[in-house]
């Protein structure tokens, strides 16, 4: 990429920020723009993203993935750890790591995305940050109840999101739902889900991506008392048998 190309993105970086309320400093923009640059690179060998315009994947993953820091719910910091489920190209979890210096476990299923992540993570020198290969339902016996955030992206219906998250969060730690035009439906079947897990969902914003990229609704829920049911359930019952799917 051409130097003056990415001063312009380093620029609407900030710029777009900005808007929401996050502040990003010129250093911060610069090792955004840079993950960009080699997701980009080495989506050419891995099928890590179908965005591939620098530009567009500013707003749509940069972005996107830095949205839940302009949220009063949500006050990641250098103290916290956080869990990011279904990290593909380390969206939102490398991102998070670079505004805030917080401790970031970015997990997912697919091997080659994690050896991917791990790799960005290093060339970008975010030794906070670690890429694990892993099923979900597999990290409590490996982790605990450990993480103060969980971020997922779009990746399941919400009510399974709450179930997966249940586990690893401490009391009092948040699961940060990032989600497209979320149904009724869905909707519903998350507040039945919630009651169950000993989880509260505490906010819901409502926000527009630069250039009518897109609609996201951030959904925050806070856990507050313990499951109604053994948790985690054996992999993969949660999407078999998913909670309050009959609320």
């Amino acid at each position: 990429m051409e130097s003056s190309d990415r001063l312009g993105l380093e620029q609407s970086v900030i710029d777009q920020l900005s808007a929401y309320g996050v502040a990003c400093s010129p250093q911060q923009a610069r090792v955004l723009i840079r993950h960009l640059e080699l997701v980009i690179e080495k989506n050419k060998v891995v099928n890590l993203t179908r965005i591939t315009d620098p530009g567009e994947a500013v707003s749509l993953h940069v972005v996107d993935s830095l949205l839940p820091l302009s949220c009063d719910d949500v006050a990641l910091n250098r103290s916290c750890k956080y869990l990011d489920m279904g990290t593909g190209a380390g969206f939102p979890g490398i991102p998070l790591g670079i505004m805030t210096g917080a401790h970031g476990l970015l997990v997912d299923s697919v091997n080659k995305k994690v050896q991917a992540v791990g790799e960005f993570a290093r060339a970008l020198g975010l030794s906070s940050l670690h890429a694990r290969h892993a099923r979900i339902e597999e990290l409590p016996a490996q982790i605990g109840t450990s993480q103060d955030y969980v971020f997922a992206r779009a990746v399941a219906q919400s009510n399974v999101l709450i179930e997966y998250a249940t586990p690893l969060l401490k009391k009092g730690g948040r699961l940060v739902l990032e989600k497209g035009r979320p149904s009724d439906d869905e909707l519903r079947a998350a507040a039945a889900a919630a009651k169950i897990c000993g989880m509260t969902q505490v906010s819901r914003e409502t926000f527009e991506l630069p250039g009518n990229l897109g609609h996201r609704e951030i959904i925050i829920f806070e856990r507050t008392g313990s499951p109604s049911i053994a948790l985690p359930r054996k992999t993969g019952e949660a999407k078999r048998r998913p909670l309050g799917a009959e609320a």
